[in-house]
Order: C-alpha cells, then structure tokens, then sequence
C-alpha cells in the first residue's frame, strides 16, 4: 500500500483529493494538513510514501516545504498539485524533485493517470535492483502518451483484460500461443497477436525452450512488473 500525505491549505479541495486518491487501488491516504508546517511534524512522526502538495498556503509555501524536505535528505516523493502554472514554478518544482505537477483545475483521469506511473515506477525499483530500458521508458515517458491509450487494430480491451487475468492465474509460468488460446478459447492467430502485444510493451518476454527430443520452442513468460505496465491500457 502506498501511504499518502495531502497538503492543502482548502479542506474541501483537501477532501476530493483524497477521494481520488483511494479511488485508486493500492493508495491510501494517511494523513491530510493545511499547512506545511503541520506536514513537517507529521513527516518526523510517519513513514509517508508520496505527498499531493499545494503550492500556495499561508506561511510556508509548498515550492519551501519541497526546498526543505530535500535540504534534510528525506526521500518522501512528491507531486505538486496547485493553480499556479507559471513556468517559475513549474521549473521550481521539478528542479526539486517533484515527480509529476498538476494544474488546477484537473480531471480525475489526469491525477490517476500520475498515480499509476508513480506506483509503476516504486514497483520497479522495489523488485528489480536493475532496470532494462524499456521498463524504464514505460514509467519516465508516459506524459508523452495519451491518457486513454489506443490499442492496436484486432486487440479488443475486453478480451486482453481476460487474457491478463487468466495468465496470471496460471500454475505454470511459461505457456505457448497454442496452450493459451485453448486455454481463453479463440484462434490462434487472434491469441498471437494478444501476446505480441504483450510483449511489445513489456509486459511478457519469450524464451526458448529446449526440450529432450525435437526442435527448441518458443514460450511467452510473464513479467512481475508487467501488471502495473498494462493498467493503462485497461
């Protein structure tokens, strides 16, 4: 779970964010301040992932808070969500660190689009010590893609959220074309197509497989980073 801090200084702006937040799976909200000098005690006292952070409140402002937390080495992460979009501050904002920044007014679908790049990228670097480039590029350069992400011709989105559920409820970890397309129950060729896909975003990886008679085979392998890859698709 993915703890939370919102630092706002309008509670009812403080209150949607924080619905939006748990909107989203694997999120949760610990604590909500109005200032940042009550996000300061708390983040002594707590053990906080991410802060949703506004940059205009009385006292302290946010781009402080952030120049402070940085100065004393926390490794807290932070997106700046605020009205001000100027490039002083944008620039600001991310030349200390800010992992992603929000206009407001924004949509539901542009927060949770920031969210799942964020946990795509905590997982990664939770679970793999090293990174291939393109893991690496599906994380740093999903501002680039449109939050809706087309698919490609003859991948429907239904049929791959079946697809994706039924791989990861496999015994075993490694399975052909043929095997899954009996599996879900259509053609071969659609179901290669399906993976393929998978494959090209990284989501799958094939490997070939030797056996004790006949030629070597080929065979789809999930990887473990892959589900937090494919949520924007879905």
């Amino acid at each position: 779970m993915i703890k939370v801090m919102i630092v706002d200084d309008d509670p009812m702006i403080a209150e949607f964010n924080r619905r939006y937040v748990e909107a989203v799976k694997d999120f949760k909200v610990e604590v909500g301040v109005h200032s940042a000098n009550e996000a300061l005690k708390i983040l002594d006292k707590v053990d906080i992932d991410l802060i949703l952070l506004d940059i205009f409140m009385p006292g302290m402002n946010g781009l402080e808070l952030l120049m402070k937390i940085r100065r004393v080495g926390k490794g807290v992460d932070v997106i700046v969500v605020t009205a001000a979009c100027d490039r002083d501050h944008i620039k600001k904002a991310l030349q200390f660190g800010a992992v992603d920044y929000i206009i407001k007014p924004f949509t539901f679908d542009r927060l949770k689009a920031a969210l799942l790049a964020y946990k795509g990228m905590a997982s990664l670097m939770e679970d793999q010590e090293r990174l291939s480039q393109v893991e690496l590029d599906q994380c740093l350069l999903y501002k680039e893609q449109p939050i809706v992400i087309e698919l490609p011709k003859g991948v429907d989105k239904k049929t791959l959220a079946i697809i994706w559920e039924k791989i990861q409820q496999l015994e075993e970890s490694l399975f052909s074309t043929e095997e899954m397309a009996k599996y879900i129950g259509i053609s071969r060729i659609s179901m290669r197509k399906y993976l393929e896909f998978l494959r090209k975003i990284s989501v799958l990886k094939l490997e070939l497989i030797y056996g004790t008679v006949g030629r070597p085979t080929y065979k789809y392998l999930k990887i473990d980073s892959g589900k937090h890859i494919l949520e924007r698709y879905l």
